[in-house]
């Protein structure tokens, strides 16, 4: 039978300290759900740049706005959605920062960065306007299936 899926959500200001704010609870998050120090860097990078789209690029850094996350410990990954209200883009509109041209911009490094680190990425247009990245990634093979469980190597203290 599988486990339940666990939601966690958490509305941020569109202030720069926010970054680093979603990035701890993040990691946080990542390390309980039983991610390896490497994988937790990872997924707080890539939530990091995900939280600095939103600021800089979905909300202009207008203070008014809310960034929303949802971090959710589904029985075989953990998936993560970082919410904008702002004008949303085209994936297919970000420059690829490897391309010749490219190398010297900053732009679409944040988007590349996200796809190397997560098993999962897209961008949703919303309905009612903004942007939607979903990331996601699964959790270690040693791991088993999910929050909660525990390997057949972990033995009980």
């Amino acid at each position: 039978m599988p486990a339940e899926t666990k939601r966690i959500e958490v509305t941020l200001e569109t202030l720069l300290d926010s970054v680093s704010l979603a990035e701890d609870i993040c990691l946080r998050i990542a390390a309980s759900a039983g991610f390896d120090e490497d994988d937790c860097h990872k997924i707080g990078m890539s939530v990091r740049e995900g939280v600095i789209n939103a600021y800089r690029y979905g909300h202009d850094s207008q203070r008014g706005k809310k960034i929303h996350l949802v971090f959710e410990l589904a029985p075989d990954k953990m998936v993560i959605r970082v919410i904008d209200h702002g004008p949303g883009f085209n994936l297919a509109d970000v420059p690829d920062p490897l391309a010749e041209e490219n190398l010297l911009k900053t732009s679409g490094r944040g988007i590349f960065l996200m796809r190397s680190f997560m098993d999962e990425f897209e961008v949703l247009r919303r309905r009612q306007g903004g942007a939607e990245v979903v990331m996601a990634k699964q959790y270690p093979a040693s791991r088993g299936a999910g929050p909660g469980r525990r390997s057949a190597n972990t033995k009980e203290e």
